[in-house]
């Protein structure tokens, strides 16, 4: 780890931090909270993901939506209206709306071979924008100024690396720039998560092989086929699996770094107890 004690942290003059955990869990509240503070850059995986390197797909789908409706159609071949996503910190809804659910068209599903091509692309642009970090923590000095850096992953991270690989190369390239953080929740975050995830559910990303397999389940288990299946009935279906998939995942990542807990990030109002809070974290490893 780049901060091998409480003492090295606190008195470092740069703080380079990665948040990683499931999504819902503190992550882009604390990075916001500490950019506010007017110190630290935020480096948004999933921004990067929109904007650098699936903006052009992002924006090919609404025209191609849009080219099925004969006035934006010939508006559109004759140059006249702009169609572009308006991605931002807050709003990343044209990334999801891209990586969409799997199922019925007619309920907004998509065929499941196309679905599995823009997971496959996520998965390219997520592992592309953290090897990015290392870029970014010296551009932010660079460029800006900025003393600090947190790299706000999303939570699919744990998807393509794995923690117990001494020899992973996108962690090892990661550790050697950040110091990671992982966010854990108990079993009542869970709860609450799958509690909101089911009011409203929204596309996520698995692992290849994890997907082939809940799907395969799904199908069996409701006796469809692929064209009848309900899309948020699906992601309804695989979230709660999902998580428990990934907890194994994040806890081989966290030999890599540092772990605190959701409620304790959810206490911080500042760099100060946020800087302390990673202290006590540090100082808490074996």
């Amino acid at each position: 780890m780049i901060y091998k004690d409480a003492k090295h942290w606190l008195e470092a003059p740069h703080k380079r931090v990665l948040f990683y955990g499931m999504s819902g869990l503190g992550k882009t509240h604390l990075s916001n909270m500490l950019r506010a503070q007017g110190q630290w850059f935020h480096y948004s995986i999933d921004y990067r993901i929109g904007t650098r390197y699936m903006g052009e797909l992002i924006a090919d789908n609404a025209k191609a939506h849009a080219m099925q409706v004969p006035f934006l159609r010939d508006l559109l071949l004759s140059d006249s209206i702009f169609l572009g996503s308006n991605i931002t910190f807050d709003n990343l809804t044209p990334v999801s709306t891209y990586l969409g659910k799997p199922g019925n068209p007619a309920e907004g599903g998509l065929p499941i071979a196309e679905y599995r091509q823009r997971q496959a692309e996520f998965r390219e642009a997520e592992i592309a924008a953290l090897n990015d970090t290392g870029h970014f923590i010296a551009r932010a000095e660079r460029l800006y100024g900025y003393p600090h850096f947190i790299c706000d992953t999303g939570g699919s991270i744990c998807e393509w690396v794995d923690g117990d690989d001494p020899d992973d190369p996108i962690l090892t390239a990661l550790a050697a720039d950040c110091l990671l953080v992982q966010i854990k929740g108990d079993a009542s975050h869970t709860k609450e998560l799958i509690r909101r995830f089911d009011k409203a559910p929204k596309p996520m990303t698995y692992q290849a092989g994890f997907l082939a397999s809940a799907w395969g389940e799904y199908l069996r288990e409701n006796k469809c086929l692929e064209g009848d299946v309900n899309p948020d009935d699906f992601i309804r279906w695989t979230y709660a699996r999902a998580l428990a998939h990934r907890a194994p995942r994040y806890e081989a990542m966290a030999k890599w770094g540092v772990s605190v807990t959701a409620d304790d990030v959810a206490q911080i109002t500042d760099a100060a107890g946020f800087e302390a809070m990673i202290a006590r974290a540090l100082d808490a490893r074996p």
